[in-house]
């Protein structure tokens, strides 16, 4: 059986994460990204460790998948959520158990953690397959929707 191991990304996994970035971009919302932009974005993560931490999932020992973390202070917990973001498999490595073993593994820390209250994500509203897989995880929908106004991608 393969073995699915998942760690902290480092500056040397940021092609990587970009590539992925770029593809879930494309694949889920049907926008290509500045690949420039998206790296400095990558890249200013690292330099900053308090926007977030990247996970990079390894299958026999080659980057599988990917996962970011990002947080929001919530007053009504008293408490910190941590936002999954930027998550993305590779194809080859799809219906594997990547994305639940970085799941796992962020649920895990977030958990053990102090101060941290919980979970969330958003998903595109049609990508059915991806809402069926983070409820089979235990995430439940919520009660709200999301609204933006989105200076650098033109979503007004």
């Amino acid at each position: 059986m393969s073995e699915i191991t998942v760690r902290v990304a480092t500056p040397a996994d940021a092609e990587f994460l970009v590539r992925g970035n770029a593809a879930m971009a494309l694949e889920t919302e049907h926008l290509s990204l500045d690949l420039d932009r998206l790296r400095d974005g990558v890249h200013a993560l690292f330099e900053q460790s308090g926007r977030g931490v990247y996970y990079v999932a390894e299958l026999d020992g080659q980057r599988a998948g990917q996962m970011m973390i990002t947080y929001e202070w919530s007053d009504w917990r008293n408490g910190l959520f941590w936002w999954i973001q930027s998550v993305y498999v590779e194809p080859r490595f799809r219906s594997q158990g990547v994305f639940r073993a970085v799941y796992r593994h962020v649920e895990k820390l977030a958990r053990t953690t102090p101060g941290v209250c919980g979970l969330r994500l958003y998903v595109e509203n049609s990508n059915s397959q991806a809402q069926e897989i983070y409820q089979r995880l235990g995430l439940q929908r919520t009660a709200y929707q999301m609204f933006e106004v989105d200076f650098v991608l033109g979503r007004e």
